[in-house]
């Protein structure tokens, strides 16, 4: 499935779209339940405000998004890259975080299952100087 459009409404409950690609779409506020995304590879696409619940989403590849308060609950993020990515004010909960590539990304106001990630980092420095 490729989409490069905006898409208002589409159920996506339920559905198998590893290897898809997503881009230059506009899919503000959309909920996906049960949705195995392994595999897909997203550019240039506005997430805002969607929810995923319960969801395979390892090895994507997401680049040039805007996901500001995007929520994830339950979902397998292991090994997925994320670059150049509006992550602000996002929520991640109950997730498989192993092997996460994160870079050159906004996470004002994002957390991981309460925590800030910016305090994360924080804290990451301050015992890893560089």
């Amino acid at each position: 499935m490729k989409l490069h459009q905006t898409i208002e409404v589409l159920d996506v409950n339920d559905s198998n779209l590893s290897g898809s690609r997503f881009s230059s779409s506009n899919m503000t506020g959309w909920q996906m339940n049960d949705v195995n995304l392994s595999g897909l590879v997203i550019t240039d696409v506005n997430l805002s405000g969607a929810r995923i619940d319960d969801a395979n989403l390892s090895g994507i590849s997401i680049s040039d998004c805007l996901l500001t308060g995007l929520t994830l609950n339950d979902v397998d993020l292991s090994g997925i890259v994320i670059n150049d990515v509006n992550l602000s004010g996002a929520r991640i909960t109950d997730a498989n975080l192993s092997g996460v590539e994160i870079s050159d990304c906004t996470l004002t106001g994002a957390t991981i299952d309460g925590i800030s990630i910016e305090e994360m980092i924080r804290f990451y420095r301050a015992g890893n100087p560089s």
